[in-house]
C-alpha cells in the first residue's frame, strides 16, 4: 500500500510534466528526425517522400549553410567572451557598497526582460535613426557607420545588441556567486599579503567556477540559437552575410518550403550545439574540481 501511495504521488507530480515533455518535445523530435530523411513541403504528410541521405548530401555542398555556420561560430566566440567579461566586471563593481547599486543592477538587468524581436526593432531604430542624428551633430565616425548596411558592421551591430541584452542576466549570476564567497578566506588571503589582482586571480575566480560554468553554458547555447535579433535587425542581410544557423534553418523550411531539408539542417544544428555545450561544461567542470 505504501509503495502504491508513493507511485501515485510521483505520477501526480511528475506525470503532467512528463506528458507535456513527450507531446511537445520528444514526439516532434522523433518526427523531425524522420522528416530529415524525406523530401517534404511541410503541408501534406502523405506526400513526404523518403530520400535517405540525399538532404545531407545537399547540405554538404550548400554554401549558404556553411557560411551561416562560420558566422555563428564567430558570433558565438565573440559574444560569449564579451558578455561574460562585461557581466563579471559589472558584478565586481555592483558588489561594492555603492548607494545606487540596487538601481544600477535593475537598469543593467532590464534589457534581458525585453523580448528579442522587440529589442531588435528598438535597436534597428537606434542604429538607423539615432546614430545618424548623433553623427550629424558630432561628426564622430563611429555614429556615421552604416551599422546594418554592410556585412562587417551588421555583424558587430548584432554582437552589440546581444551582449547588451545578455550581460545583465549573467551579471546577476556572478553577483550571487561573489556574495557567497567565504569572507574568512578572503581576509586570510589579504593578511598573507595578496594584492587585489592576486586575490581576484587565485581566490575569487577559482571559487566562483560553478557560476562561470553556468554563464558560459547559457551564453554559448543562446548565442548558437540566436534567431530573433537576426530576424529583426538584419534579416540575414545584406544578402545572406549575417545569417545565423537558426535563421538559415528557418529560411530553408518556411521561405523555400523545403521542410525536409530544413529539418535535416536542424538535426545537424542540434547535434553540433549539443557537442559544443557538453564539451564546454566538461572542461569548466574540470576547473571546478581543480579549484
Amino acid at each position: 500500500m505504501k509503495r502504491y501511495s508513493e507511485w501515485l504521488q510521483q505520477t501526480v507530480f511528475v506525470g503532467p510534466g512528463l506528458l507535456f515533455f513527450i507531446v511537445i518535445v520528444f514526439i516532434p523530435f522523433l518526427l523531425g528526425f524522420y522528416y530529415s530523411f524525406t523530401d517534404w513541403n511541410g503541408l501534406d504528410m502523405d506526400k513526404a517522400r523518403w530520400t535517405g541521405l540525399h538532404n545531407f548530401e545537399l547540405i554538404a555542398s550548400d554554401t549558404n549553410f556553411w557560411n551561416s555556420f562560420w558566422f555563428t561560430i564567430k558570433f558565438t566566440v565573440v559574444t560569449v567572451i564579451a558578455a561574460n567579461v562585461l557581466a563579471f566586471l559589472l558584478a565586481l563593481v555592483l558588489t561594492k557598497p555603492l548607494k545606487t547599486r540596487n538601481i544600477l543592477r535593475t537598469i543593467f538587468f532590464l534589457p534581458n526582460v525585453i523580448g528579442g524581436i522587440l529589442l531588435g526593432f528598438i535597436w534597428q531604430f537606434i542604429f538607423t535613426k539615432g546614430f545618424s542624428t548623433i553623427g550629424e551633430l558630432t561628426n564622430l565616425p563611429f555614429f556615421n557607420l552604416p551599422w546594418l548596411g554592410t556585412p562587417r558592421t551588421g555583424f558587430w551591430g548584432i554582437v552589440i545588441v546581444f551582449v547588451w541584452q545578455t550581460a545583465g542576466y549573467m551579471m546577476v549570476i556572478y553577483i550571487a556567486a561573489l556574495a557567497g564567497l567565504p569572507k574568512d578566506l578572503l581576509e586570510a588571503a589579504r593578511i598573507d599579503g595578496a594584492n587585489y589582482w592576486q586575490l581576484l586571480r587565485s581566490v575569487t575566480v577559482p571559487m566562483i567556477m560553478p557560476a562561470i560554468t553556468i554563464c558560459l553554458f547559457l551564453t554559448t547555447s543562446n548565442a548558437f540559437k540566436m534567431f530573433d535579433l537576426n530576424l529583426s535587425l538584419t534579416k540575414g542581410g545584406p544578402g545572406t552575410s549575417t545569417q545565423s544557423l537558426a535563421f538559415n534553418v528557418y529560411a530553408e523550411a518556411l521561405n523555400n518550403n523545403r521542410y525536409g531539408l530544413g529539418t535535416a539542417k536542424a538535426m545537424l544544428f542540434f547535434i553540433g550545439v549539443s557537442i559544443i555545450t557538453i564539451t564546454q561544461v566538461w572542461l569548466t567542470k574540470r576547473k571546478e574540481v581543480e579549484a
